[in-house]
């Protein structure tokens, strides 16, 4: 009998992913938590893990793109000895060697939103789609036939994934003639505002603006407006809470539709996914991609923003 109880436990033993950990403790390094996205992703990651354990130790801090920063925040999570750790990196490749550090210490580390390079798993918005679908309903409204911008950005990998999204959607539609795809807003307002002036003095027909996020959109808006130009549609990528206002402001209606990410979805995924590593289960495609919808003028009423936390 004896021999038998020990023969069980070595089964039970070998049975037992030999890496399996709690998750007592999450580190979080996100772009800035001045930006509503990057706090819903903490929030999403929080719910999510407390759901693993409701006493989980959450750190979760913005390294305000600061390489360095990131890089300290990322080595005080080891010292303090976090399980987990989820980051939306500085720079996909340059975060590297910080991520190995992670994991020789036994961490798991899943990036969310952009891609890193040796994390453990990666889930971000699958930005191709989105920019497709926010250029589809630019041909659709256009009935397939007029002169579009694309208003491009930072070369970051979202960016560019977004832009050949769009450009397959207008490639598909001959009587689409676009007038420019290469002017950079910055990714913000007035980046776009900036961008959107230029294109409005050299072009006198415009139809419609592809914005790679939602301040350039707001940006590209602005611009419109001050120099009166009026019926052009303006979409773009993020369902960010100011487009939310201006898809419901009556006095913004070139600003039509955005393709939505959900940051707070995206985070509880990734730390779903941190909590089967650490039992032991590899997930079996590292790099997850989260399907955008269209959120418009016509749906913004059944639209769960970034603010609100999803139903179960």
């Amino acid at each position: 009998m004896k021999k038998l109880l020990i023969a069980s436990a070595i089964a039970l033993a070998i049975a037992a992913p030999a890496s399996a950990k709690d998750l007592n403790k999450i580190g979080i390094s996100l772009g800035t938590m001045s930006n509503p996205f990057f706090v819903a992703l903490a929030k999403g990651a929080e719910a999510e893990a407390k759901k693993t354990n409701p006493n989980v130790e959450v750190m979760a801090f913005g390294y305000d793109y600061d390489m360095a920063k990131q890089f300290s925040q990322i080595d005080n999570f080891i010292s303090a000895g976090v399980d987990l750790i989820l980051l939306n990196p500085a720079d996909p490749k340059a975060i590297g060697p910080a991520i190995k550090r992670a994991q020789d210490a036994g961490v798991v580390v899943v990036a969310v939103d952009t891609f890193a390079e040796g994390a453990d798993a990666v889930v971000t918005t699958n930005n191709v789609q989105a920019g497709e679908i926010a250029c589809q309903y630019i041909v659709d409204k256009l009935n397939g036939e007029g002169n579009v911008i694309i208003q491009n950005g930072p070369q970051v990998s979202a960016v560019i994934d977004r832009v050949t999204g769009c450009e397959k959607a207008f490639a598909a539609a001959p009587g689409i003639k676009v007038l420019s795809d290469d002017q950079d807003g910055k990714g913000s307002r007035e980046g776009g505002l900036n961008v959107m002036q230029s294109h409005l003095t050299r072009f006198s027909d415009i139809n419609a603006v592809f914005a790679i996020n939602d301040p350039q959109a707001i940006g590209a808006d602005l611009a419109a407006k001050q120099q009166g130009r009026n019926g052009l549609i303006i979409t773009s990528v993020d369902g960010a809470p100011d487009i939310e206002a201006a898809l419901k402001d009556p006095d913004s209606p070139m600003i039509e539709a955005s393709a939505s990410q959900n940051p707070y979805k995206m985070a509880a995924r990734a730390v779903e996914l941190g909590v089967e590593i650490l039992n032991g289960t590899k997930p079996a495609q590292p790099l997850e991609l989260m399907d955008s919808k269209l959120v418009t003028r016509d749906n913004i009423g059944d639209y769960v923003g970034w603010a609100s936390v999803p139903a179960n």
